[in-house]
């Protein structure tokens, strides 16, 4: 009894000492040098615009694709790493964990991109947390018995492709054209109980100016160098990634889809895309 009395006394001591010695573990370096650049890149605001120097405005959405190669920077990694994250992560986190961003709401129909429906944080937690019903089976006799709500948040490689929302602005004051992003949403392909696909659903709308100083820290992979990493900021701005266009402004506020199908849907996009570059030419006086 007193040999168990002295061996627990001297472990009660030596306790703070191994818990010290754990927390001083020193925290290892994964690189050659410390990566600061991107984590305190700052915001390039954009040039100011008066109405009146604005000759011409056209308002497109597009998708973009992250099954196209040039898209690939959007999708990866599924799994987050030390410097890097998926494009849906970082807008996960800063909506959950940081709360540097607002989502908003498609409204009672699910169709509004205005940014008028600003949803709660529980309200978040819905969208990107679901819950599912799992139905239950008897051991035994092999008869369902019931339903079991479980967790199924959504995953990286659940988001397959985003909608964007831009403005195309010709300022004839500087004689230049600007592409300016005003909102961005994920969309989630949804399946039946067959396993066949039911369409895209819009999950929520982000302001894309809020969205910037989010976007301008967080780094993607640049297959030409790794020293010289890009931020979701840079693609945007460069406008270095894949997309076609699913609607225009117009007096009947209609997609694409609603009068062309297939081939002639690109087609239609790539249309409106062509007149936008040729309305800037024409624009130009010599």
């Amino acid at each position: 009894m007193k040999l168990y009395a002295r061996t627990l006394a001297l472990a009660l001591m030596l306790l703070p000492a191994f818990a010290g010695l754990k927390a001083q573990v020193p925290t290892v370096l994964d690189g050659a040098y410390v990566k600061e650049t991107n984590r305190t890149k700052r915001v390039i605001p954009y040039p100011s615009l008066r109405e009146a120097d604005v000759m011409y405005t056209k308002r497109v959405w597009r998708i973009i694709d992250l099954s196209q190669k040039m898209n690939h920077s959007f999708y990866f990694p599924i799994t987050d790493i030390a410097d890097r994250k998926s494009f849906f992560n970082v807008m996960r986190n800063a909506l959950e964990v940081e709360g540097s961003l607002v989502a908003y709401g498609g409204g009672p129909d699910g169709q509004d991109d205005e940014f008028r429906y600003p949803m709660t944080q529980s309200q978040v937690d819905s969208i990107l947390n679901p819950v599912e019903l799992v139905p239950q089976f008897d051991l035994v006799t092999g008869e369902k018995i019931g339903d079991k709500p479980e967790p199924a948040p959504i995953r990286t490689e659940d988001i397959k492709r985003y909608i964007i929302k831009e403005d195309w602005i010709f300022d004839r004051q500087r004689s230049e054209r600007y592409v300016r992003i005003i909102g961005i949403a994920p969309q989630k392909e949804s399946f039946d109980g067959d396993g066949v696909s039911q369409g895209f659903e819009t999950l929520f709308w982000l302001y894309y100016p809020e969205c910037r100083y989010v976007f301008a820290n967080a780094e993607v992979y640049n297959t030409q160098n790794d020293s010289q990493r890009r931020t979701f900021e840079d693609l945007f701005q460069k406008r270095y990634f894949a997309s076609y266009i699913i609607k225009e402004s117009n007096v009947y506020d209609r997609n694409i889809q609603s009068y062309a199908r297939g081939l002639d849907a690109l087609a239609e996009g790539q249309r409106i895309q062509n007149e936008l570059f040729e309305i800037e030419h024409d624009l130009w006086h010599y």
